[in-house]
């Protein structure tokens, strides 16, 4: 049976928030990393492809073009971005 005292309910759900303006470089790496993933156009073996990259910057796939690198992020769960 649930609580019915709200207040404890609150705090044992509370999340910790940081002020961005005072986050450290550590921890800017480290949002979304397990949940972004990038595509990087890249040259491998003379061949023109789209490199897979983690938001850390961990290699993680290569593929032959952009739409398979981006097909290959959603099918893992994970949210794409472009990178020039």
């Amino acid at each position: 049976m649930r609580s019915q005292n709200r207040t404890s309910d609150v705090e044992s759900d509370a999340v910790r928030v940081l002020d961005i303006r005072q986050i450290t470089t550590d921890q800017l790496a480290q949002l979304g990393v397990s949940q972004l993933a990038y595509i990087k156009p890249v040259t491998v073996g003379g061949e023109d492809v789209f490199a897979i990259h983690a938001a850390d910057g961990t290699p993680m796939a290569v593929a032959p073009n952009r739409e398979l690198a981006w097909g290959a992020i959603l099918e893992h769960e994970m949210v794409p971005a472009l990178v020039n």
